[in-house]
C-alpha cells in the first residue's frame, strides 16, 4: 500500500490500481512529479502484478498541470528536467504487464498525456479531451505529439493539438483515443473486469503479446514477425499452454453437452 499527497496505490489479486488523489480536479503541480516517481519506484518493487488499473478521486480525472507551477519555469529548467519528465510519463509501456487508464470528466492537458502512455483507455460518457498547451504558448512534450499520433494518426493529432479543440467520449472513441466507452457509474467496475480477464491469462502470453505489439508499432512489420516467432517458440513449450488450452476444449465440450 501506498499513502501519498499525490497517489494511493494497492494490490490485490495480482491486480494493481493507482489512483490520483488531489480532487475534485487532480491538478499537476510540481510534487505530484515527484511523488509519481516515487510511486513507479514502489510499484516496481512489487511483485506478482498482473494487470494495473490508473484511475482518479473526484469529478474529474484530471484538470492537467498547474499554470502557476508553469510560470516558473524556465528554458534551462526544461532542458534538465524534461528527459526525466518524459521517462516517468513513457513508464508503463515499460512494464511486462497491461495498463488500464480508467478516465472520468475532464482530463485535459499534461493529464491527457499521462494516460496516452496506458496499452487500454476506458472513458466515462462524461469524459471530455482536450490538449490546450498550443494557445498557452507550447507544444505538448510529454507524450502529447508523439504517443497521440500514434494512436489517433496524424490528421486527428494535429487538429487536437493545433486548435486544443475538446472532445467528447464518443468522439474520442471514434478516433481511436480510447478504446470503450462506458456510464460513469460502470467505469471502475468495467475497468476492473478487464484486469481480471487479463489477469487469468497465462502470465508469459500476456507478456509476450503487450510487447509484441509494442514493438510491431515501434519497429515495423518484419520487426514485429520475428518477435512472433521468438515468443510463440517460447510459449509453445510451456506448462501454462496446455493447461489453457486443455480447459478450454473442456469448456467447448461442456457447452456441446448442454
Amino acid at each position: 500500500m501506498f499513502e501519498g499527497k499525490y497517489f494511493l496505490f494497492h494490490l490485490e489479486k495480482g491486480i494493481g490500481t493507482l489512483t490520483l488523489n488531489r480532487p475534485p480536479y487532480n491538478i499537476f503541480e510540481a510534487g505530484f512529479y515527484t511523488e509519481l516517481s516515487e510511486v513507479e519506484d514502489f510499484i516496481s518493487a512489487q511483485e506478482g502484478i498482473r494487470c494495473l488499473i490508473i484511475n482518479a478521486n473526484g469529478k474529474c480525472f484530471s484538470a492537467g498541470i498547474d499554470l502557476n507551477y508553469l510560470q516558473g519555469v524556465s528554458s534551462a529548467y526544461v532542458l534538465e528536467k524534461l528527459p526525466w519528465l518524459q521517462k516517468i510519463y513513457g513508464f508503463w509501456q515499460e512494464q511486462n504487464y497491461p495498463v488500464i487508464a480508467a478516465v472520468q470528466g475532464m482530463c485535459t492537458g499534461s493529464g491527457l498525456e499521462f494516460i496516452l502512455g496506458a496499452d487500454i483507455r476506458i472513458a466515462a460518457e462524461d469524459a471530455r479531451f482536450s490538449l490546450p498547451e498550443v494557445q498557452l504558448g507550447l507544444s505538448p512534450d510529454m507524450g502529447g505529439t508523439s504517443r497521440l499520433t500514434r494512436l489517433v494518426g496524424l490528421g486527428q493529432a494535429k487538429r487536437l493539438i493545433l486548435t486544443g479543440e475538446e472532445v467528447g467520449a464518443e468522439e474520442a472513441l471514434r478516433i481511436g483515443l480510447v478504446e470503450a466507452v462506458v456510464p460513469l457509474e460502470e467505469l471502475n467496475a468495467r475497468a476492473l473486469k478487464m484486469a481480471k480477464t487479463i489477469a487469468r491469462s497465462p502470465e508469459a502470453a500476456v507478456r509476450f503479446a503487450k510487447k509484441g505489439v509494442n514493438l510491431t508499432d515501434e519497429g515495423g512489420l518484419r520487426a514485429g514477425q520475428i518477435f512472433e516467432q521468438a515468443q510463440s517458440t517460447y510459449c509453445c513449450g510451456t506448462e501454462d499452454l496446455q493447461k489453457a488450452v486443455a480447459a478450454y476444449l473442456a469448456m467447448i465440450s461442456a457447452k456441446g453437452k448442454k
